[in-house]
């Protein structure tokens, strides 16, 4: 994927409607040190808060992430660019069946604390949102 930075802007999006960027050094320290242990690596971060949690999109070896955290640092979920013939072949079926001469802009895998694991593809300026298997949960708007 070569637009990285607008991945996780459209993913972030259907999370963060209400969202705003914020300064690193408004982010508890708690957070900031989890992150900084879980991808000592990543390069680019910019932070929002959302809904009371704290946002952090990056790069990590040249993949678009996302991680969300409660404020005093628990990880509740991880968002990860994909390809988008990654997507669950279910889930490519309803989006050319419910978005005829649509193409997908942005595909994701997000992964919620307890394992649970979604897809989400930006279409037509919604997020599709899937389950593990492709099955259609939801649309979220821009």
């Amino acid at each position: 994927m070569k637009k990285l930075t607008p991945l996780l802007a459209l993913v972030c999006t259907g999370l963060s409607a209400y969202s705003q960027k914020i300064d690193a050094s408004k982010v508890p320290d708690t957070v900031k040190t989890l992150f900084a242990k879980l991808y000592p690596a990543a390069t680019g971060q910019s932070w929002e808060l959302e809904k009371g949690r704290y946002e952090v999109e990056f790069k990590q070896n040249g993949t678009a992430m996302a991680l969300v955290f409660k404020p005093d640092g628990t990880l509740t979920e991880t968002e990860m660019g994909i390809k988008t013939d990654e997507l669950p072949s279910k889930a490519l079926s309803y989006i050319q069946e419910h978005y005829r001469g649509k193409q997908i802009k942005e595909a994701s895998r997000i992964t919620k604390a307890r394992g649970e694991i979604n897809y989400e593809a930006e279409v037509d300026g919604k997020d599709v949102i899937f389950d593990a298997s492709g099955k259609f949960l939801k649309v979220e708007k821009d």
